[in-house]
């Protein structure tokens, strides 16, 4: 087909758009809350995978060591610390800083801690962010065979309620995923069927008149793809617009934030460029697919 055709082509699916606005409208709309249902669907599982990511950045094992331990040993143990796969971070926590920040904390207590007469009961310590906290217990099982550890403290129960709530939240977030991606396909392709089924006549006129298969869908194609288009572009504003409203309101008025720490939300504005392109892109190709695919029934006359 010459360059000539295909323009002239392309041009009528543009003046289709309009001519059968009401279809391409309809169709408009299932896209559009086709891409927003499962779009918005991902970015909550992105958040919530990500809030949690954040809760376990605050998770910590804290290293007690052997009052008679040296400054050398110390510097040792870090190191072998450090050389440790599944830990992230080392920080050396002396018991003189452990002594003054609890007398800060209990101001209450002050003369006890007069009674104490400079004798720090408190030990050195190491404060351990792990990678993983999956493996939690292998790592603690390999530093406790390290010299001059005292005692070690994990939250262990913390750990695995958290690795089993990011596997009920992967689990039917997926299904959810799943579910709302075959229904909007369904839908889409009844919504493309019957747009089509509208202009059967006219599709059975220039398959008679001579008109190729590829002459003929042309068109249907770049009317889905820029119904599709227009789709996403819709919808990324509405995501846009409802995202940060959604994070504003959890932000100032969520207080379980506060502990989380609403640091772990993404910004949309990280984000924008790669949610338009997804919702662009699949708008555009399952508009345009659908549109061809529903005509190959009135090609064969």
């Amino acid at each position: 087909m010459k360059i000539s055709g295909i323009r002239y082509l392309t041009k009528q699916g543009f003046e289709n758009v309009w001519k059968n606005r009401m279809m391409a409208f309809a169709s408009f709309c299932v896209l559009l809350v086709s891409i927003l249902l499962v779009g918005i669907s991902i970015l909550f599982y992105i958040n919530i995978n990500s809030m949690i990511g954040g809760v376990e950045n605050k998770n910590e094992v804290i290293v007690y060591l052997d009052d008679n331990t040296t400054n050398a040993q110390i510097l040792e143990m870090q190191s072998l610390l450090e050389q440790m796969d599944n830990v992230d971070k080392v920080e050396f926590y002396s018991k003189d800083k452990a002594f003054e920040d609890m007398k800060k904390s209990m101001n209450e207590y002050e003369e006890l801690f007069t009674s104490l007469e400079g004798d720090n009961p408190l030990p050195d310590s190491f404060r351990l962010k792990i990678k993983d906290i999956t493996l939690t217990s292998e790592t603690v099982t390999l530093i406790e065979e390290l010299d001059h550890v005292y005692s070690i403290r994990a939250a262990y129960d913390f750990v695995n309620i958290l690795t089993e709530m990011k596997k009920i939240i992967t689990l039917i977030a997926s299904a959810i995923i799943i579910a709302l991606a075959i229904v909007s396909m369904v839908i889409i392709s009844n919504t493309t069927k019957a747009s089509v089924f509208a202009r059967r006549n006219e599709i059975s006129i220039m398959k008679y008149v001579g008109a190729t298969n590829a002459f003929i869908r042309i068109p249907f194609f770049v009317e889905g793809m820029i119904t599709g288009m227009a789709a996403g572009a819709v919808a990324t504003i509405i995501t846009w617009i409802g995202y940060d409203a959604v994070v504003k309101l959890l932000t100032e008025e969520v207080n379980i934030l506060n502990i989380i720490g609403t640091g772990s939300i993404l910004p949309f504005g990280d984000i924008i460029i790669k949610v338009a392109l997804s919702y662009i892109i699949s708008g555009a190709v399952i508009g345009a697919l659908g549109s061809v695919l529903s005509t190959r029934k009135h090609l064969n006359v």
